[in-house]
């Protein structure tokens, strides 16, 4: 996806980081994201995803809009108001770790650009949504909605959210899992540094109750490469302990983890049945609203 980025720089992080409120940088990139739609080969999404769904059998023939056949090779029919009520909760994590960043955005910007943006789209489709953030516990949250006002509320908080402390994954899924009532869709945000045996099973546990679960992997270009080549001074953001390392001493070893995570989290997840992303903060937004829209439209 990402090499459509220079003919729509405002799924470009660099762009979008220069940007003023939260607010216009998720209205920005959703409103350009869903014109692209219109341009784009893109089949099985409905352009106005929010107005449409799919023809199922035993929908009335008249229903179908022939103009939106012709543009996408697919039957849609008008939605109704009360077909659209999934209720979403997004999860970001605020740990210290995600305040890292070597390029426009922090790991933390990046995420609340996605996050806002995700919220932006919801809210189009009449969903409701609702958002947590966390670090080793649930530091802020707001339940889901689709009333008037309750986007601006969301974008605010979101726009308001301070770095928190050492990363536990595990215990504020948990605890959600435990805290929801109905069944919709949990969407976590995270650079997942953390023991992934208890991230994994948290994550399981909210997908056994009934939820459709999304992990977006959210990780600094430095994180997945490792670029340094002369002796650098780490610092471990979450607890503050140093040390200094020679790059090439360590690169193989340090990659073989890093990539070895990744696949655990891609390899286990997905065998469970929920959605693993992982994401560059240099990555267009594009991706991530795809990999949303794909998801959405299993549930719809």
């Amino acid at each position: 996806m990402s090499g459509s980025a220079p003919a729509r720089p405002f799924l470009d992080p660099a762009v979008v980081a220069r940007l003023g409120t939260l607010e216009l940088k998720a209205r920005t990139i959703v409103e350009g994201f869903l014109a692209g739609l219109h341009r784009s080969p893109f089949k099985g999404f409905s352009v106005e995803f929010a107005e449409y769904r799919q023809y199922m059998p035993g929908d009335d023939l008249s229903t179908i809009d022939w103009k939106v056949y012709a543009r996408s090779d697919r039957y849609y029919v008008k939605k109704f108001e009360d077909e659209t009520n999934l209720d979403c909760h997004l999860m970001l994590d605020v740990s210290a770790s995600m305040g890292y960043g070597s390029g426009a955005m922090t790991k933390l910007e990046y995420g609340a650009c996605l996050a806002a943006s995700l919220a932006y789209l919801m809210n189009r489709q009449r969903d409701a949504v609702g958002l947590s953030a966390f670090d080793d516990r649930i530091v802020a949250m707001l339940p889901a909605s689709a009333r008037s006002g309750h986007l601006r509320a969301l974008l605010l908080m979101l726009q308001r959210l301070q770095l928190g402390r050492e990363t536990d994954v595990s215990a504020p899924l948990h605890q959600l899992a435990d805290w929801l009532t109905r069944r919709g869709m949990v969407i976590v945000i995270s650079d997942l540094l953390d023991a992934p045996d208890g991230a994994i099973r948290a994550l399981k546990h909210l997908q056994y109750r009934g939820t459709d679960v999304i992990v977006f992997h959210v990780l600094d270009r430095d994180e997945l490469e490792f670029p340094f080549d002369r002796p650098t001074r780490f610092e471990d953001l979450e607890t503050a302990e140093q040390v200094t390392a020679v790059p090439g001493a360590v690169r193989e070893r340090y990659l073989e983890r890093i990539h070895g995570l990744i696949d655990r989290y891609g390899r286990e997840l997905g065998s469970a049945g929920i959605d693993y992303h992982l994401l560059s903060t240099g990555e267009p937004l594009e991706t991530a609203l795809l990999a949303y829209l794909s998801t959405r439209s299993r549930t719809s």
